[in-house]
């Protein structure tokens, strides 16, 4: 069997399968220990959540034949995927799977025992014995495969133990019925699993299979998954887009929801960034395309919730090891239960013996070892769907308990760009000012220039033809304006010019202190008017501190900008605010804030790098950038504020969702374990209870994936 692989920089090669058939975190835990024993094999990886194996091999060692071989044994069908990162391929529908053949096989064989029963009482207990022994052949050779690969303690070997000691004691109708019920147990943890699994597949879906290239004043249709970078697509209104890239030409509206989670279409327009997979609502466009299929924004989404379903949440790790001991010291107590009372008090062997199955076959861990990994995969498949991007266990873990949200300033709390706050005019109107200032600097491009154009532009005004534009370096830019010379520069260049008269300067301050950047219109003689400029707070900013707040999380404000400014945004939010910080005493206020409580720093993933590391969780907002996916523990793609306290609503909601899935496997184990130690519970019905564990634990971790943050912020304050 051929399958991808890669290359790695010390010569290994990463292998990557998906593996149908694996229905329970402890399956792939048990696969996991056994893969890595094999020769050759520097690193095994397996992900129950999303189904994939992940194998480092040594150089120049075939290893793919004894991998292969080794999921069989177990019970599971490996297939090949590419080593690249890409969407993750659907498997056989639940209902076509060897699970499913076996729940049918001993069904009928149960049917046919049943009419046995009635027909020839006289051989009914032959045929249960013959189904119960037929059911039972797959369990325990899955069993002893997994004996050999070193877990000799696995739920196949106490249903293979107890299905033997029933038939023993001559319950073959019983014996026959509990492998019914666990291989129908199975089935359904199968369907169950898949359904998390199809959240995530989904996305893969959005990109579509082909795509228009313009080539030669021609089009050609064309599989999206063989765009080249650099080719020039063509989406129509209606279309999705096939892949990550600019728009070269047209303006429309598109929906990036399957990316972003943004319900809300967004103008886009020449020189935008576009995702794969959002819907061009309007006009048509053309677009650059700037990532091949493999990398583009929804594939690295899917790759990097795929890498963290796969990692371990520290709560999920204690379960592990918990489960780790849980089971052999079940198999001696119910040892214990067999053989203590007949031998110390003379109590019937069989009656103990029953008893003793019964608790083995309750004492499965099943539900218990999956009730964290599956709340976990859902949690972070759902936060996928909204844009909210959680890169691990730990790090859905560590949000939901944390107590202080540090923010950065720029490109976080505020839209990280300066915009025309006030328009001053001395001399004739507003208007006259913004357009004869925005004359002046139409071809520079400074930020603070851009913004002045930009305001007029989107007012009905025209801006007016420049000549002889020149720049001022450290005062501000000149030109020829209608015949005027005319010039922006800052108002301590305009005292030195001596046109700013003392009303004015004191007009100046007073925008200033607001923490407002101030530039002056100027004639050769005369002032013709003030222009203030602020970097204004995100239109989110303030109902996202709120949220928070109600959650009960104290914030505050860290930047690098000077006081003023950054005391006059931190008013405007109802902030706490610390100015004029380095990255060195950034670090060091996290480090104080995180001697008070858990913190979440939050950042744009760019300049507040070491911030984001040293706190306990770091939050990029970048809208889909690498930056945002490939930096911090989490990453905002909706890129508002309010996503932050989203994050911890999904936090405390998993949270909260592991919580009952514990207290329902150890709950249900604790009343059949009573009441099989008083000796009213059948077989049968031990079997049930893990199984109906099991899958309530499953079918309640799903409900995640029905997470709407709206909803949950509203429960949770």
């Amino acid at each position: 069997m051929e399958t991808g692989t890669r290359d790695v920089e010390d010569g290994s090669r990463a292998i990557r399968y998906r593996i149908e058939g694996m229905d329970c975190a402890g399956c792939a835990r048990r696969l996991e220990a056994a893969l890595s024993r094999l020769p050759g094999i520097r690193h095994a990886n397996v992900s129950f959540a999303a189904g994939t194996l992940h194998l480092v091999v040594a150089k120049g060692c075939s290893a793919e034949q004894a991998v292969e071989d080794s999921i069989r044994k177990f019970g599971m069908v490996p297939a090949p995927l590419p080593a690249a990162p890409e969407a993750p391929a659907g498997g056989r529908p639940w209902w076509r799977t060897g699970k499913a053949m076996t729940v049918l096989g001993v069904g009928l064989m149960m049917a046919a025992a049943a009419v046995t029963s009635h027909a020839m009482p006289e051989i009914s207990g032959w045929a249960y014995l013959a189904a119960a022994a037929g059911g039972l052949v797959p369990f325990a050779r899955r069993a002893v495969a997994l004996a050999r690969a070193g877990s000799p303690f696995s739920i196949e070997t106490l249903m293979s133990v107890a299905v033997l000691g029933a038939l023993a004691i001559g319950a073959a109708s019983e014996a026959a019925m509990v492998v019914l019920l666990f291989a129908i147990g199975e089935l359904l943890e199968n369907a169950a699993a898949g359904s998390a699994r199809a959240g995530i597949r989904a996305l893969a879906d959005l990109i579509p299979r082909t795509a228009l290239v313009e080539e030669n004043d021609t089009t050609v249709e064309t599989p999206a998954a063989m765009l080249q970078v650099g080719q020039t697509v063509l989406v129509r209104p209606g279309d999705r887009v096939p892949a990550d890239g600019v728009i070269a030409e047209g303006h429309s509206q598109l929906d990036e929801a399957p990316v972003t989670g943004e319900s809300v279409p967004v103008d886009k327009k020449p020189g935008d960034a576009v995702f794969a997979g959002s819907i061009n609502r309007s006009g048509a466009i053309r677009v650059r395309v700037d990532r091949a299929a493999a990398d583009n924004t929804i594939a690295r989404i899917i790759h990097l919730v795929e890498e963290a379903q796969a990692g371990k949440a520290p709560i999920a790790r204690f379960i592990d090891r918990f489960s780790a001991w849980y089971t052999p010291a079940a198999m001696a107590a119910a040892a214990l239960v067999m053989a203590v009372p007949p031998l110390l008090a003379g109590a019937d062997w069989n009656d103990w013996i029953y008893r003793g199955l019964s608790i083995l076959l309750i004492a499965c861990p099943c539900a218990l070892v999956l009730s964290t990994p599956a709340a976990i995969a859902s949690g972070i498949a759902a936060g996928a769907r909204h844009g909210l991007l959680i890169k691990g266990g730990a790090a859905l873990e560590a949000i939901g308990r944390t107590g202080i949200v540090a923010f950065d300033k720029t490109g976080t709390l505020t839209v990280g760009h300066p915009a025309v706050t006030d328009v001053v005019a001395l001399e004739g109107t507003e208007a006259a000012v913004l357009s004869r200032a925005a004359g002046v600097e139409s071809g520079s491009a400074h930020p603070l220039a851009q913004a002045i154009v930009e305001a007029a532009r989107s007012r009905p005004m025209a801006i007016p033809p420049a000549r002889d534009a020149k720049a001022m370096p450290g005062r501000g830019a000149s030109a020829i304006v209608d015949g005027e010379w005319l010039a922006v520069v800052s108002p301590r260049h305009a005292v030195e010019l001596g046109l700013m008269a003392r009303e004015t300067s004191a007009r100046a301050r007073t925008l200033e202190e607001d923490g407002k950047t101030v530039v002056v219109l100027v004639a050769r003689d005369r002032t013709l008017g003030l222009i203030a400029l602020r970097d204004e707070a995100r239109g989110d900013a303030r109902a996202g501190l709120a949220a928070l707040k109600r959650l009960g999380i104290r914030s505050i404000m860290l930047t690098g900008d000077n006081r003023r400014t950054g005391e006059a945004i931190a008013r405007t939010l109802g902030i706490e605010a610390r100015a004029e910080l380095t990255p060195e005493q950034k670090l060091a206020e996290v480090a104080r804030l995180k001697a008070d409580a858990p913190v979440a720093m939050v950042g744009d993933g760019i300049n507040d790098a070491p911030a984001l590391a040293s706190a306990s969780v770091g939050i990029a907002m970048g809208g889909g950038t690498d930056v945002a996916l490939e930096t911090a523990d989490a990453a905002l793609l909706r890129d508002r504020v309010t996503g932050v306290a989203e994050l911890v609503a999904l936090s405390r909601a998993t949270l909260a969702n592991i919580r009952e899935n514990v207290a329902v496997a150890l709950g249900l184990k604790a009343v059949f374990l009573i009441a099989a130690l008083l000796g009213v519970t059948s077989l049968w019905m031990a079997i049930l209870a893990d199984t109906g564990a099991t899958v309530i634990v499953t079918l309640n971790a799903l409900r995640l994936l029905r997470f709407k943050p709206a909803s949950a912020l509203a429960i949770q304050t």
